[in-house]
């Protein structure tokens, strides 16, 4: 008589990953927890027109939280490897649904003019890639300083200026703000959607909210850069 080993049931942590709804509310979560960060980071930034004293002490600031109970900068790592974590789960669910979807369907379907969702589609993609570029860029420019043209360890009000008065690096940054805002637009309703947030009552609702946010972090953002450029913030 032969027996037959059965399959090793997987756990439920790793059911739910392999699932589509799983993965898309891993997206969901995560990007709620990261776009958290992008507007508290927002307002940090704006303190650039509070002057050199105010943008410098909050950046201090930063790497003291948790005193004296945590050791200095420790909650700052702590942060970083959190939003790591949901940056990396964010990346990796959202590749393997595109895998997923492009096997459902193997062959594009023949359209005079493309699918309604095609453009937030491409749009989250590509926008999701510039993006994450963009966030290695980002801390090159200004945690290690590599790229920034005239980099001062500790001073941050110096190092916003003298890199916002380089033409083309105004150009990444407006480029990936833009490509933030989209994203935020279109990622909130399906997030909303996903984590059952969305009723038909609030579809309306949800949609005016997902774009003012978008319109906000992106605006709030662009103005420091901007202002820079202009000569109002030197």
């Amino acid at each position: 008589m032969v027996t037959t080993l059965a399959p090793p049931r997987r756990s439920a942590v790793r059911r739910f990953w392999a699932s589509t709804i799983g993965k898309k509310a891993v997206m969901a979560v995560t990007g709620a927890l990261l776009l958290a960060f992008v507007v508290a980071h927002m307002a940090g930034n704006l303190k650039t027109f509070l002057g050199a004293g105010d943008l410098n002490h909050y950046a201090h600031w930063l790497r003291t939280i948790g005193e004296p109970v945590l050791r200095r900068e420790w909650f700052l790592w702590l942060q970083r490897a959190v939003l790591l974590a949901a940056l990396v789960l964010h990346v990796i669910a959202a590749v393997q649904l595109a895998r997923r979807d492009l096997r459902a369907r193997p062959v594009r379907y023949v359209h005079r003019q493309p699918p309604r969702g095609t453009f937030a589609v491409r749009t989250m993609r590509w926008g999701g890639a510039t993006l994450a570029l963009f966030v290695v860029w980002h801390i090159l420019d200004f945690t290690v300083g590599a790229v920034n043209r005239d980099f001062v360890p500790g001073d941050p009000y110096h190092n916003l200026v003298a890199d916002f008065q380089v033409w083309w690096v105004n150009v990444i940054y407006l480029v990936a703000l833009a490509m933030l805002g989209l994203h935020i637009h279109h990622g909130f309703a399906s997030a909303a959607r996903t984590l059952g947030v969305t009723r038909p009552r609030r579809e309306r609702a949800i949609r005016i909210i997902g774009s003012t946010t978008a319109v906000v972090v992106a605006g709030g953002y662009a103005l420091v850069p901007v202002a820079i450029m202009t000569g109002l913030v030197h």
